[in-house]
């Protein structure tokens, strides 16, 4: 293509929503532009790139045995209410975009398409003959992004590859799930992404084993927790390790104390000479149910350990089981419960905090569900809140409370923890970005949607099924966070706009415009994907769009043009290579096959 014909605009400086490297990068080399908040067009240049790597999750995707399908965007609610997500998706995360058709019918814009997907199954498949069946699409996705953010990292509006897969064995189940893992693997190498895979929460996806694969990166909104040797790695939502030991401490029988205006574990502490691992505290939270009424959760931990809210949530499903799915949870801090006409002690609450203490809070019913973390359950004796104002107690043991708690992990591990497997070796925290996501959903959507298949014996039972996520665009931009420096993009050649760019020095030149036509003519016919830049600029603008485009490799072809003289250079090196022109095709060609399966550009030339 010639540069004359691509619509090329390129900015100068970065535009101010764009936060990170990648972002403002795409955005100064036209790669994208903004058409509203977290809504972009993918202009020439980007569709060149999400084509290539839409090419190479189709390739590993039918090698797996998957085929592909296109479903469409609208979904009747009524799917999602027979699985129990519509009211989570549309009122507890409010992240699905929906309306009301001119019939009065509800229908969404597919965030995932898990329902759809197994009710096209449930009508299809009838006996285990049929199975596995695996089936995947490349399609346009929508969320309602609180605060889109990071440009392609977080929008509203995005590219998705999602598979699912149907089994009639829970062992079948698990060897595909190994096979997409490994498939995973080799589209992100061949995209020149380096990614890390670890253990994840199913969240509003749900069902059993999950895996999702990081994309290492300092922009990265996900905190990865890993050990040194390699055998663990986990996002922090779902991360287990082991606290760091308690001060023990000795409490001969349960005293109150004074603390005036020492509301924080901090403070307590300072004034008390006591390490915060010999104190608890109390956390109190609203549950929001699909079913029935709001459930008041009281939850303790250590006082040197932070709340996971996602485990404490998968912690209260399985418990209120017959309320349905859990819609939200909504932290009971002071603004909230003074808003509900309640004054409590918050900073001197007590896990003994009576039942009645919330009463009178709109839509509140029952006593606490009292949920205690293990590091507090270990302890012997502990400092806590007294339920009074300016006042804490000390505390011998749980029996002297006489109260009933059901115990469960719901800390947050933290950069530092022992490792559970080893705890010789410790976690360290790198930040990621979710590129991919993969699933064991087990019978959970088949059960719902009646997805069910006759077995060798006759009887019918649910299908096993698994679900498979990539997220193209934010996959292209990820390549970008990792692969930058201050001039600009470096795009791997697998999926580059363009293999190489070959520049005019001067366009009033003869033989440099006729050396340049001539290669420019050479490299297609060798299926080489070149970028002519005959554009009627500079020399000097011509090499920092270049730059900025990240196009692998360039050809200059400047003063040297009338001896067939040319230099070539790799994007990320500084030593150029002047040489016949000649020559070009047999030292580029061993090179770029190389480097179309995956592998970065070359430093060396």
């Amino acid at each position: 293509m010639r540069a004359q014909d691509l619509l090329l605009v390129t900015l100068r400086e970065p535009p101010a929503e764009a936060e990170i490297p990648s972002h403002q990068w795409l955005v100064r080399g036209g790669f994208i532009r903004r058409v509203a908040s977290g809504v972009y067009a993918y202009m020439p240049l980007m569709w060149r790139v999400l084509r290539k790597v839409e090419a190479i999750i189709r390739e590993e995707m039918d090698a797996t045995g998957a085929l592909e399908l296109r479903l469409p965007t609208l979904q009747p609610a009524e799917l999602w209410r027979r699985s129990g997500r519509w009211d989570t998706y549309t009122v507890g995360e409010g992240i699905m975009f929906n309306l009301t058709d001119r019939q009065g019918r509800e229908l969404g814009l597919g965030p995932t398409h898990e329902e759809v997907i197994t009710s096209l199954a449930a009508d299809l498949i009838r006996s285990y003959r049929q199975l596995p069946v695996s089936l995947y699409q490349l399609q346009t996705k929508f969320r309602d992004e609180i605060r889109p953010r990071f440009g392609l990292m977080r929008s509203r509006e995005f590219i998705m590859k999602d598979a699912y897969s149907f089994h009639g064995h829970g062992e079948d189940l698990r060897r595909y799930y190994g096979s997409m893992d490994q498939a995973y693997r080799r589209i992100f190498a061949r995209c020149g992404l380096k990614v890390l895979a670890v253990q994840a929460d199913s969240g509003a996806i749900g069902g059993g084993a999950s895996q999702e694969f990081m994309a290492i990166a300092d922009a990265g909104e996900d905190l990865v927790l890993s050990s040194g040797d390699g055998r663990y790695a986990a996002n922090q939502e779902r991360a287990q390790s082991l606290a760091p030991p308690s001060v023990p401490l000795r409490v001969a029988m349960d005293t109150r104390f004074a603390t005036p205006g020492q509301a924080s574990i901090e403070a307590v502490c300072a004034a008390h000479n006591l390490d915060p691992t010999q104190t608890v505290k109390v956390l109190l939270h609203r549950a929001c149910f699909a079913k029935g009424p709001d459930q008041p959760v009281l939850t303790v931990l250590r006082g040197d350990q932070e709340l996971n809210t996602v485990k404490l949530t998968n912690t209260l499903g399985p418990l209120l089981v017959e309320r349905g799915t859990i819609l939200a949870l909504e932290r009971l801090d002071v603004d909230t419960l003074q808003a509900h006409g309640l004054q409590l002690p918050v900073g001197f609450l007590g896990p003994d905090l009576p039942d009645d203490a919330i009463q009178g809070a709109p839509g509140l019913v029952g006593g606490f569900l009292r949920i205690m973390d293990a590091t507090a359950a270990d302890l012997a004796g502990f400092v806590c809140g007294a339920n009074v104002p300016d006042q804490h107690r000390r505390v011998p043991g749980w029996s002297m409370l006489g109260l009933s708690f059901t115990k469960a992990d719901v800390r947050a591990a933290q950069p530092g923890d022992r490792c559970c497997h080893d705890p010789g070796t410790v976690l360290t925290a790198t930040r990621g970005i979710e590129v991919g996501h993969i699933f064991q959903l087990g019978r959970k959507y088949s059960s719902a949607l009646e997805a069910c298949f006759s077995n060798e014996s006759g009887s019918m039972e649910p299908m096993w099924m698994g679900c498979y996520g990539i997220g193209v665009s934010r996959l292209a931009q990820a390549v970008v966070e990792q692969n930058h420096d201050r001039n600009g993009m470096i795009w791997p050649v697998s999926i580059a706009p363009f293999e190489l760019v070959i520049i005019i020095a001067n366009g009033e030149e003869q033989e440099q415009c006729r050396l340049a036509e001539q290669l420019y003519g050479e490299l297609r016919a060798a299926g080489v994907d070149v970028l002519l830049d005959d554009r009627v600029e500079r020399a000097g603008v011509k090499f920092k769009d270049g730059d900025l485009l990240g196009i692998p490799w360039r050809v200059v072809v400047g003063r040297n043009a009338a001896r067939g003289q040319i230099e070539l250079k790799t994007r990320s090196a500084r030593d150029v290579l002047e040489m016949d022109a000649s020559r070009l095709l047999r030292h580029l060609l061993p090179r770029l096959q190389r480097q179309r399966r995956g592998s970065l550009p070359e430093v060396e030339v």
